[in-house]
């Protein structure tokens, strides 16, 4: 005889990693990522728990399409937002994520992937990172969105391809050279940043290297991307002589990447294309910072 074993709040803590994974990814934003398995969690505790033969199934479907509300609202917050956006940093040397132990896995918390996958409607957006990020099968993506498995393939196809149409357009060919060499390229880069050396910066920069800066009307931040060596440079060098200052200066893995980070006001993700500079992204926007200072207070 088979006996039935009601799901409990141990089963909600076991999948509550993977709920965050899927709502970050998803939304962008740790804080309403937080929100977003805190909302499963009241539906959790209100569900016939009888009634739920597979937790991690029923889990990932409320999440999901909590999210899905989300991204809704969002849209048009973020269209009325100031300046750039960039997603809210996280620390993912922690397992905050999940495990990044693949090109492919720190691929999906990318900020430039991120980004990216803000230009999908909020469906494809569930598709692709339950595909993507999470190996779900897309007759367990149909079951999660109550569509059928063909409707499912059709959506993942097209945003994939909108994806890497976008990343051949962006010339996204970067890399993240080993810890010892990427070190040693942004010493190099703040040395000469920092110094006002704007001929070795510029040396230091590819032509089309871009800039962006999330301030969100906050914090004083360029309203549009900043393109091209000269005015990067000059940028780079205004940037951080207001607000890095006087700023301790660490380093710490960002989105699966290794990051900058001045005090607890700014983080500075770059990005390198052939040994050089290609991108540069900062985060000043306080209030996308609170979910990294919490974990940076745990550490």
């Amino acid at each position: 005889m088979i006996t039935h074993v009601t799901a409990s709040d141990a089963d909600f803590e076991e999948n509550r990693p993977r709920m965050f994974g899927i709502a970050y990814r998803m939304l962008g934003s740790a804080t309403e990522a937080e929100d977003a398995v805190q909302d499963a969690y009241l539906r959790w505790a209100s569900a016939d728990r009888e009634a739920v033969e597979h937790p991690g199934a029923w889990l990932a479907k409320v999440v999901t399409n909590l999210c899905l509300n989300t991204l809704t609202s969002a849209r048009v917050r973020r269209e009325e937002y100031v300046g750039p956006w960039l997603p809210e940093p996280v620390r993912t040397d922690d397992g905050t994520l999940g495990p990044l132990d693949s090109a492919e896995q720190r691929d999906s918390v990318s900020l430039a992937l991120l980004v990216l996958l803000e230009q999908l409607t909020p469906v494809e957006r569930a598709v692709y990172v339950l595909r993507e990020a999470f190996a779900y099968s897309h007759r367990e993506i149909a079951a999660v969105l109550d569509l059928t498995e063909a409707n499912c393939r059709q959506l993942y196809r097209r945003a994939a391809g909108r994806v890497a149409t976008d990343r051949a357009a962006t010339a996204e060919a970067r890399f993240t050279p080993d810890p010892e060499r990427w070190q040693s390229l942004v010493e190099t880069f703040m040395t000469a940043a920092r110094g006002g050396d704007l001929a070795r910066l510029e040396g230091l920069l590819t032509a089309d290297v871009r800039f962006v800066s999330d301030g969100g009307g906050v914090v004083s931040a360029a309203l549009r991307p900043i393109l091209g060596r000269q005015k990067v440079a000059r940028f780079a060098v205004g940037v951080l002589k207001k607000y890095a200052g006087d700023l301790p200066v660490s380093v710490a893995e960002i989105n699966g990447s290794p990051a900058l980070l001045f005090g607890e006001s700014a983080v500075l993700l770059v990005e390198f294309e052939n040994g050089l500079v290609s991108g540069l992204s900062t985060v000043l926007n306080p209030e996308k910072l609170e979910f990294l200072r919490r974990q940076l207070s745990r550490s």
